[in-house]
């Protein structure tokens, strides 16, 4: 009844979620097209193999070396990766190009799903982190499409969340296949929620296993050798709205004691590119954009990183790293990439997407936690100004990395079992 009576709410709300793509539209033009996709019409599907969903950027690039690993072992299933935003799309391409097959999930209603999954016919679907959808599951279970929940997190937060329309999503969560939970105290939450014990395991988080590319990291230190090598850089990764005010504001005290430091200023989501640069230039500050392929002049304080798919190259640049979406409410973003680069990582006190993560950062001393853009400043001028404790935190965050890898492998394995 729950779910039939969120089909109905869905259905008669869906004039004002096509408005809502339109107005996002007029920020970013990628949303006006592939409709028909959005109605599982269209879109490079390719039946009877292995099917993975992952929401947006983020969940691509997490879900990289899985994809790739399914390639290699299982080479005459062909892959099927879908997503929800353009630039999810955009990241899957440059990530695969005509490897893996392409589209758009559609809305949730239960024939738009049923058509999807009758043009695919997956051996199995594999969801990134939580990504779940009532008449999704609902169809993928009616059709017997094993489904496996992969690197999945659940913050007490989002617990909280779906506690309060449990009618509707227990048996969403009953009815997955198999889980594969980055923590223990997600997977307490995940069975309160409904997941059978029998169908979880505690593999830890894929992102452990990411590996930097020696020639990226490389290119990346030529580049910062044309900068000045001397020169102190920080980079404020995954901004979000609100918060890039605060780290210009503290990236002006930094100045005072470190007049050459350069900023490296990547906003998370790209129809802000645009906004985030004026705001720089209406600071005050001199600026040049990532995009003009123009090096910064020493009398330019910050750099936008105003180009998809380059975050992990210009962390290789910095010297060390403020993680976004943490001094406004968002919760956080992936804190491994930097630390996997041997990068001392900053954060804002809201981390509730990586509790785990940043507290096993932190209490390596890899990781240190700002409440506000005074102690931002105040943190990255330590940080900057003591080499020796810098590379030492930056070594324990690879540390912490390197004890912790091993998560993508019981993936795999995992998922070898249902497609046996």
């Amino acid at each position: 009844m729950a779910r039939r009576l969120y089909t109905l709410f869905f259905f008669f709300c869906l004039p004002l979620i096509l408005l809502r793509l339109l107005y996002r539209a007029i920020k970013a033009p990628a949303y006006a097209r592939r409709w028909a996709e959005r109605f599982a019409l269209g879109g490079d599907v390719r039946r009877g193999g292995i099917w993975v969903h992952a929401v947006s950027v983020g969940e691509s690039i997490a879900a990289a070396p899985m994809v790739r690993e399914l390639l290699e072992r299982y080479p005459q299933l062909p892959i099927t990766i879908t997503c929800m935003t353009p630039t999810g799309s955009e990241q899957i391409r440059k990530l695969f190009g005509g490897q893996v097959g392409h589209a758009y999930l559609p809305y949730d209603l239960p024939w738009l799903q049923r058509r999807l999954l009758r043009r695919l016919q997956p051996k199995v679907g594999i969801i990134m982190e939580t990504e779940l959808w009532p008449n999704l599951v609902a169809e993928a279970k009616r059709a017997h499409v094993p489904l496996v929940l992969a690197n999945a997190r659940l913050s007490a937060r989002s617990a909280r969340g779906y506690q309060r329309v449990g009618a509707l999503v227990r048996p969403m969560f009953s009815a997955l296949d198999w889980v594969a939970v980055q923590s223990q105290a997600e997977a307490l939450r995940f069975v309160e929620l409904g997941v059978a014990r029998e169908h979880m395991q505690v593999t830890g988080s894929i992102k452990f296993d990411f590996r930097p590319d020696p020639a990226q990291v490389q290119q990346a230190r030529e580049l910062r050798a044309r900068w000045g090598s001397e020169r102190p850089v920080w980079i404020a990764a995954s901004t979000h709205a609100g918060e890039d005010e605060q780290v210009l504001r503290a990236h002006r005290r930094v100045l005072e004691a470190l007049p050459d430091a350069l900023l490296i200023l990547v906003p998370r989501h790209p129809e802000r590119f645009d906004s985030v640069a004026r705001q720089v230039s209406e600071a005050g500050f001199g600026m040049v954009r990532r995009s003009s392929g123009a090096l910064p002049a020493a009398d330019q304080q910050v750099l936008v990183g105003d180009t998809m798919g380059e975050l992990v190259f210009l962390y290789a640049c910095a010297d060390l790293a403020f993680v976004g979406g943490s001094l406004v409410p968002n919760g956080g973003h992936n804190y491994l990439e930097p630390a996997a680069l041997g990068l001392p990582v900053l954060s804002g006190p809201h981390r509730f997407n990586f509790t785990e993560i940043s507290e096993l950062l932190e209490g390596a001393g890899a990781l240190q936690v700002v409440d506000d853009e005074t102690a931002l400043a105040v943190a990255v001028q330590d940080w900057l100004q003591q080499d020796t404790a810098r590379q030492r935190a930056g070594q324990a965050g690879q540390a912490v990395v390197a004890d912790n890898q091993g998560a993508l492998e019981r993936l795999l394995e995992g998922i070898a079992r249902l497609l046996s």
